[in-house]
């Protein structure tokens, strides 16, 4: 290395450089504020000459070797190389350029501002357009609702009423039916109460000893007012043949099959026919025949026949029953029972049967 210092150089291209002749010619002042204290201190404003001669730039640091660099590719400058009046023109334009910059960002504003009042307003009319649509949904289901409203009550006011008027009909119910349950009531106490003392007392005579001899007095009233003039039919000979069997418990009544009726027997032929009641003589159509005892023989009878048979076996099975001791009842139902099966042998005898007969 050489110990000898060497003289800064000063700038390359001085004398060629448009930025040189700028301030060479004081159009343009170098004041670095950029710079360190000490470069500012050391530095000061200085005017060239056209015909001064560089001078070395003292307290800088020694400068670095010049390197080949294009013209055009270096610095700000674009193109080419300038004049320093063109320089003077372009940083005059790049002035009102950047005078001009303010107005055309002030345009851009009132632009955005305008665009954004207008995409401000659409938006507030499409909310406006959705805020009435719902409003009328709203509207429209409140009146459904409304309605709705308006059916429940009335189906509420009408269930109302019909539950009243069912209480209201069932109460009424109640009361016919306790006021019929009353009448019948003192209807059967006033019936008791009129009981012929006689009949009550020969049925009370017969259930302390119960037979089924005709010499008690009850049995003999009853034959003599019901069980005689029920069976009591046109064919004598028959009729007490009848009689005979009831009081036995021997006879057999039975329904007479249809594929049988043009078979019969000659014993049955005698007896008389399907069209013929055997009692009555008279030309009936006979569903029933009888049959006494063990004998082969049976007799067809016609329904108004049967009826009146069947009223006097009833009766009889009644009163077996309290023979037997079956019957677990008191005195007065006993009797009432009795009375009931009275009465059918007395509407038998008359004619009046049920239709099944």
């Amino acid at each position: 290395m050489d110990d000898t210092t060497e003289e800064p150089s000063g700038c390359p291209a001085r004398g060629s450089c448009p930025v040189f002749l700028a301030m060479s010619s004081g159009a343009v002042r170098y004041a670095p504020s950029g710079l360190g204290p000490a470069l500012e201190g050391s530095l000061g404003e200085k005017f060239w000459g056209t015909d001064s001669s560089p001078q070395p730039d003292e307290g800088l640091p020694p400068p670095l070797p010049a390197v080949p660099v294009p013209w055009n590719s270096a610095g700000p400058c674009k193109s080419r190389r300038e004049a320093p009046g063109a320089l003077v023109e372009a940083c005059v334009r790049e002035e009102a350029q950047g005078e001009e910059g303010p107005a055309a960002a002030r345009l851009d504003m009132s632009r955005l501002r305008s665009s954004s009042m207008e995409i401000r307003e659409k938006g507030s009319e499409f909310l406006k357009e959705e805020l009435h649509k719902a409003q009328k949904e709203l509207r429209l289901k409140d009146e459904e609702c409304e309605r709705l409203s308006k059916v429940r009550e009335q189906l509420e006011r009408e269930l109302e009423e019909l539950t009243a008027s069912l209480f209201e009909e069932a109460h009424k119910m109640v009361r016919e039916a306790n006021m019929k349950q009353a009448a019948s009531e003192k209807q059967l106490k006033e019936a008791r109460g009129k009981v012929d003392t006689t009949l009550f007392a020969e049925f009370q005579a017969w259930r302390e000893s119960p037979t089924l001899d005709k010499s008690s007095p009850f049995l003999e009233r009853v034959y003599r007012e019901d069980v005689g003039p029920c069976l009591d039919f046109t064919v004598q000979e028959l009729s007490a043949l009848v009689r005979a069997a009831v009081e036995d418990n021997t006879l057999t009544i039975e329904p007479v099959a249809l594929h049988t009726l043009p078979a019969v027997t000659v014993a049955a032929v005698e007896c008389g026919s399907a069209n013929t009641c055997a009692l009555s003589g008279l030309a009936r159509a006979c569903r029933h025949r009888i049959r006494l005892g063990d004998s082969e023989s049976h007799y067809y009878i016609s329904p108004s026949s049967r009826a009146r048979i069947t009223a006097v076996c009833n009766f009889f099975t009644y009163i077996r029953y309290i023979q037997q001791g079956l019957v677990r009842q008191d005195a007065e139902p006993m009797f009432w029972e009795i009375t009931r099966l009275r009465k059918e042998m007395s509407l038998a005898k008359l004619g009046f049967f049920p239709q099944e007969a």
